[in-house]
């Protein structure tokens, strides 16, 4: 895996995943969708109107540690606003956080990666126009902030990260933390150049 890249004439942003690796992108995404969608409001079928107008979200902090972390309590001083602040807004924000892990399921599939991985030596290619590669970039940052929740990382613990063995389950969850994050990266860079 080499990162992202920009096709200079297009202006395309692309990439080039073995299967695992797309698999591996794949399930990260579709976890983060199942965790947003979850502990989310059950959707009833609303007219249009009613549906944009429905200030009916929740009041509280979500008790899972990575939702609290994705939606943070908005006023820690002023409870009440912070309820209305989170009802107001978290169910939009987690819909836009589940579309943009589906976007990356979505365009993986589309690329070519089967619903089962099943064949070695398979590899994906992705190219992401503008928009799509911002969508990906939010996506990449949920999924970090999702891995660093479970994983308790924190600030300058790299030397705690390095010295676990490698067939330490946990630092190979570390090591996807750090992959994703190169990423991330990359499709920065490639977007700004």
């Amino acid at each position: 895996m080499t990162g992202f890249s920009r096709h200079r004439r297009s202006g395309v942003v692309f990439a080039t995943f073995s299967g695992f690796e797309a698999d591996l992108l794949r399930s990260l995404a579709a976890q983060l969708v199942e965790l947003l969608r979850n502990e989310s409001a059950a959707e009833v079928e609303t007219d249009p109107l009613e549906a944009l107008l429905d200030f009916s979200g929740p009041t509280t902090e979500p008790e899972d540690p990575v939702l609290a972390r994705l939606f943070p309590t908005a006023y820690r001083d002023d409870g009440e606003s912070a309820a209305d602040f989170r009802r107001f807004t978290e169910q939009g924000l987690r819909d836009g956080k589940a579309d943009a892990a589906s976007l990356i399921i979505d365009t993986l599939e589309e690329a070519g990666l089967p619903p089962e991985l099943s064949q070695d030596g398979l590899m994906i290619d992705v190219e992401l126009d503008e928009g799509a590669a911002l969508t990906w970039l939010r996506s990449f940052t949920d999924i970090r902030l999702a891995l660093a929740t479970r994983l308790g990382v924190e600030e300058g613990d790299e030397d705690y990260w390095l010295a676990l063995p490698d067939d330490d389950p946990t630092a190979q969850a570390h090591d996807i933390y750090d992959w994703v994050g190169y990423l991330q990266e990359t499709l920065v860079q490639s977007l700004g150049g």
